[in-house]
């Protein structure tokens, strides 16, 4: 098991900017190090939110966006441009502002460029596989940085509890009949989401505080509680605001500085 850490944040809007900032010097460090960097993308308010806070900093042009590799954990099986897709919420909110190569963007095929989800999913795998290494040893690259938010339910990416995607062991999946609309989806999948260095899992509001416990009470199993079964090959971080963190201990995590 690699290390867990829990930062706790007094409310959603200063939780935002602490991890767009985190994400900022995560990322000009990696790129710093290896000449490039790779992040994957979350949807929901929060992850918006850190977006639009990137955008805004002073210190977003320190990240040499060109040299960055962006994915996403999941996507609403959508046209292009609907408002529902999380990559038009994070190109509003950040990518239409800042230079990126729109080679290293890499989206989930909607319905007006694939036949139906599994095209799709098999898509973005080879994507997927493209980019891998010899040293990433397997069939997806090690991503830097990867950002999840959980759902009230423990949800992560579009693995839902009880669903049959927890079970899969392709790089990339269909996801029919999502308990959460639109039912129809595709997500990374359990193996794949592991394959990132650090993840990076967000919660804000009180709805999630349940969630939130349940998957870091150390008793959930990832078919019940999905967010309970991911971690980073080096370091998962739990990044919370403090209604999301309600029922933790207080044990468990440390306020941000």
């Amino acid at each position: 098991m690699t290390r867990i850490d829990v930062n706790r944040h007094p409310d959603h809007q200063v939780l935002a900017e602490a991890v767009a900032g985190r994400l900022i010097s995560t990322v000009v460090q990696a790129q710093a190090a290896t000449g490039s960097a790779s992040v994957v993308l979350t949807g929901g308010r929060i992850g918006t939110d850190v977006l639009a806070a990137i955008a805004a900093s002073p210190a977003r042009d320190s990240i040499e966006w060109d040299r960055l590799d962006i994915w996403w954990g999941d996507e609403r099986y959508l046209p292009d441009g609907h408002p529902d897709r999380n990559d038009t919420g994070a190109r509003a909110a950040l990518l239409d502002q800042v230079r990126v190569d729109p080679a290293r963007v890499h989206a989930v095929l909607g319905p007006d460029r694939s036949a139906d989800p599994d095209e799709a999913a098999a898509a973005y795998a080879a994507e997927l596989a493209r980019r891998a290494r010899p040293e990433d040893h397997g069939p997806v690259p090690t991503f830097d940085i990867l950002l999840l938010s959980i759902g009230p339910d423990g949800h992560i990416a579009s693995l839902f509890p009880e669903q049959p995607a927890l079970h899969d062991q392709r790089a990339c999946c269909a996801v029919r009949g999502a308990p959460k609309p639109p039912p129809t989806r595709v997500t990374l999948t359990m193996p794949t989401l592991n394959a990132a260095r650090e993840v990076w899992i967000l919660a804000s509001g009180d709805e999630k505080a349940g969630a939130v416990a349940m998957a870091l009470s150390g008793s959930a199993g990832q078919f019940q509680v999905p967010a309970a079964g991911v971690n980073g090959r080096e370091r998962t971080l739990w990044l919370v605001d403090e209604d999301a963190a309600r029922r933790l201990p207080p044990t468990i995590g440390r306020p941000s500085a």
